[in-house]
């Protein structure tokens, strides 16, 4: 039986993965999906250099209406799963089957929506609004957790365990949001940080469409996913005009990686201190001689951490003031 769940679970991320490195492959088969001509010259750190300089009713339309059935059809998938729950397994259950082939459908609509109108959302929202929407679902994913691995060091605090449980619980809607929204956000574009951003949400529209499975809960597959933002992180800030910033992205999200995510997949203590002394000797090799910018790399951590306590504590203020104004159980009890 064993073997058969492990088997199930392989073809499920063979057959996933092919299908991501696939789409990828036609991506790059249909480039260019743009010329220089049709941006305005970049504007600084705070400007999103892709999108068109003359957009037009169809251009918008299609991007907007695209996305809201897109992330209108994810939700409704997930609800349906939540009002089924079907029990954890190694196959897939129909309403996984849904979602898989939700996505795709929009996927490959996006590509084509690219091809022939090109602006995606960011067309009319700010780019900080992508940004966050992920360092969120990044957050709360520390903040679940919690419970398993531990936040610091593999020691787990208990207060959280409340504002954690509830994310458990209704995650799905946020990241499925935080995801659609970014896919859609972007156009589809051959650049090498568009291509690994294009990839690693590829990866994560097929691990939420994996849910009320054990694939969707193996800690080494979801370890990939959480630590796959630092390579990417990194690339992006590298490949950017101010492509200075890298250093901070690389060992800023190495620091969350080392502190907290590889408490969760059973290494023993002598290899974490051997990660954990690997990367401090990283960090002292390459700002050697460079006075105080060392400091960046807290930047990253200590803004992610800090925002793990506030959301807790929103989290938890908002179930207390729920549960105060949730109306009293009539009394059935014998007169």
């Amino acid at each position: 039986m064993s073997n058969l769940r492990t088997d199930s679970m392989r073809w499920i991320y063979i057959t996933g993965l092919g299908g991501c490195i696939a789409i990828m492959g036609l991506i790059l088969a249909l480039a260019p999906f743009s010329t220089p001509d049709m941006f305005v010259p970049d504007q600084g750190v705070h400007w999103y250099y892709w999108k068109l300089q003359h957009p037009d009713f169809w251009s918008r339309f299609s991007a907007w209406s695209l996305y809201a059935l897109h992330q209108l059809g994810l939700w409704s998938v997930i609800a349906w799963a939540q009002a089924k729950r079907p029990g954890y397994t190694a196959a897939l259950h129909p309403v996984n089957i849904a979602a898989l082939t939700l996505n795709l459908v929009f996927v490959l609509l996006h590509i084509g929506q690219t091809k022939f109108f090109y602006d995606g959302l960011a067309q009319d929202t700010h780019v900080m609004s992508s940004q966050f929407s992920v360092i969120f679902m990044l957050v709360f994913i520390l903040l679940m957790e919690n419970s398993r691995r531990g936040l610091f060091f593999g020691l787990k605090l208990n207060f959280l365990n409340g504002p954690g449980g509830f994310l458990r619980k209704y995650h799905g809607y946020y990241f499925s949001w935080a995801i659609v929204y970014t896919f859609w956000f972007h156009p589809i574009e051959d650049t090498l940080g568009h291509l690994l951003g294009t990839f690693y949400t590829l990866m994560l529209l097929m691990q939420g469409s994996l849910f009320f499975t054990r694939a969707h809960r193996n800690r080494y597959w979801t370890l990939l996913l959480e630590a796959f933002v630092v390579l990417h992180g990194a690339m992006v800030a590298y490949l950017s005009i101010q492509g200075e910033m890298w250093p901070m992205f690389l060992f800023g999200f190495l620091a969350i990686f080392v502190i907290t995510q590889i408490h969760g997949i059973g290494l023993g203590n002598r290899t974490r201190w051997l990660l954990a002394i690997g990367y401090i000797a990283a960090v002292v090799a390459h700002y050697w001689g460079k006075g105080s910018e060392w400091i960046e790399v807290l930047r990253i951590p200590g803004a992610e951490y800090a925002l793990v306590f506030i959301c807790a504590g929103v989290i938890w203020l908002l179930l207390m003031l729920a549960r105060r104004l949730k109306p009293p159980r009539p009394d059935t009890s014998p007169r």
